[in-house]
């Protein structure tokens, strides 16, 4: 195999590091990374936008360490058996490239992930040489995220965490089964067994800062993980219920959700069209539900039909039109907890809402001003000079949030 100069290795490990959703924006429309030239395109170098765990949107260099991979898992492009063009960099190769972007202020950080190589030590070992150098050799301060190896030896996931701002272990797939049936080599236990020892590392080193004044740094943002959506006949209600799994028991920052997207000589056992960009919008709307507004995956998916998610409006407006005995609430004296079950108002509108209400009686006005959207509020809420009527019960309610498009047949876009 010829030589390939930097820039072309760059060109290939950066498109190969796209369908990892972990550090990504979603909506955005794809494009191939390696052939985009155009004016104020960033995507060839691989710099992509993602959210620290502090929320603020940084730049990131988001490269692969190496695409070649002794893994045949049949829905990745990297896969042993496909014929994509190879590349692999070196240690110090990634290191240059790192501090080379980030002095020049293209990224404020890295996320690195890789094929796997050898074997899973030795992959791991390659990461944590690249995290270790920067750190310690070029004194670099920036974001760094590792996807780790499932199987890796402990030893190298703790020494991962001391250099990496977060860390990540891909759970894949929404089932045991399917993952088992389309990635034989992996081992969803394996994966498990890793994402219980950076619990335990993670809940080690926060419990530290009691015991002493600067207590080493470990994995500060956390773990998460990306699951794939659409590769399998799995549900949304497997799907969230692997999510509520995660969250539960390994304490996780984040998961991802992957829209499966069709790849070149691919196996008669996956689908040939990818699945509707919005069932993974909605998936992420869902699981922020669970997380941040007190809601149960099963009242979600209740909001839709046959285990899947409602597409054509987002998961909390689908549970309030299916429970309509519950509104419509007063915005002066209903709890914080089921203020956030109003469609249309989010957390910081709760938040102000019950704020304001401390010093005057809101009007429907007030709560216009306070939320993004009243029209979808209103059907849902008693205001001092504001009742529904006859609007909360009204049978076509449903289909007046409902896009024209949507209604029309037509495709229906995140925008």
């Amino acid at each position: 195999m010829p030589a390939l100069d930097l820039r072309r290795k760059l060109a290939i490990l950066s498109d190969a590091a796209k369908y990892d959703a972990s550090c990504a924006s979603s909506g955005a429309a794809g494009r191939d990374s390696s052939k985009s030239k155009g004016i104020g395109s960033t995507e060839g170098s691989g710099i992509c936008h993602a959210y620290a765990p502090d929320g603020r949107c940084i730049s990131l260099l988001k490269i692969l360490l190496t695409n070649f991979c002794i893994y045949d898992c049949v829905y990745c492009i990297n896969r042993s058996s496909s014929n994509v063009e190879r590349a692999r960099f070196s240690v110090d190769e990634v290191v240059a490239l790192t501090m080379n972007f980030y002095r020049r202020n293209y990224i404020e950080g890295l996320f690195l992930s890789s094929g796997i190589i050898r074997n899973s030590d030795y992959t791991m070992e390659e990461m944590v040489r690249i995290a270790r150098k920067l750190r310690l050799e070029e004194n670099f301060s920036g974001y760094i995220h590792l996807k780790t190896i499932p199987d890796a030896s402990p030893a190298l996931l703790e020494e991962a965490g001391l250099f990496a701002d977060r860390l990540s272990v891909n759970i894949e797939m929404p089932t045991d089964v399917t993952l088992s049936a389309l990635a034989p080599e992996k081992d969803a236990r394996d994966i498990r067994r890793s994402m219980g020892h950076l619990r335990a590392k993670i809940e080690e080193h926060k419990s530290e800062k009691r015991d002493r004044a600067k207590p080493k740094r470990f994995s500060a943002g956390g773990q998460s993980t990306q699951m794939i959506v659409g590769a399998d006949a799995s549900n949304d209600d497997d799907v969230l219920g692997r999510s509520e799994n995660l969250y539960g028991n390994y304490r996780l920052s984040r998961v991802y959700y992957s829209a499966f997207s069709p790849i070149p000589d691919s196996s008669s056992r996956l689908p040939l069209a990818k699945p509707p960009l919005m069932r993974e919008h909605r998936l992420y709307q869902a699981d922020w539900l669970m997380r941040f507004y007190g809601f149960q995956r099963a009242e979600i998916v209740a909001g839709g039909e046959g285990g899947m998610l409602d597409l054509a409006i987002d998961p909390k407006l689908a549970w309030a039109l299916k429970n309509r005995e519950h509104f419509p609430i007063d915005v002066n004296r209903a709890d914080r907890e089921m203020l956030l079950r109003v469609p249309g108002l989010g957390t910081r509108a709760v938040k102000r809402i019950l704020s304001t209400r401390r010093h005057r009686t809101l009007r429907l006005d007030d709560i216009a001003r306070l939320c993004q959207s009243i029209d979808k509020v209103r059907p849902f809420i008693m205001a001092v000079d504001w009742s529904p009527g006859g609007l909360t019960d009204r049978e076509g309610l449903r289909d007046s949030f409902v896009p024209k498009a949507k209604r029309a047949g037509g495709q229906l876009e995140l925008f």
